[in-house]
């Protein structure tokens, strides 16, 4: 016998019984609604057929966090790239790890 649950955590909070259509309306106002819309309807249709396999909500709960992250962060991610940061200088760290080795 384990002493691990046989269940899934519960997400942190449930969202309100609304928050996916409210989600969804924000991302279609929004500039990337083109890429985002569909994306968030193919990762909710996944999750519907997770909850319909599993009887949990927890993946429908995980889709409206993430997305609602993405959206509150994308002012911040839009305000670097409109700054002109430069990622050129940054290595790849696959190169490090072949530099180590030698």
């Amino acid at each position: 016998m384990s002493a691990e649950p046989d269940h899934t955590p519960a997400a942190p909070y449930a969202p309100a019984p609304g928050a996916p259509a409210e989600l969804l309306a924000q991302l279609r106002a929004d500039r990337r609604a083109e890429r985002w819309v569909p994306a968030f309807e193919r990762e909710w249709a996944a999750a519907l057929e997770e909850s319909r396999r599993t009887f949990s909500l927890n993946t429908l709960y995980e889709v409206v966090h993430v997305w609602q992250a993405r959206l509150a962060s994308a002012p911040a991610v839009d305000a670097f790239v409109a700054s002109g940061h430069e990622e050129t200088g940054f290595v790849d760290m696959a190169e490090l790890r072949g530099r180590r080795r030698r």
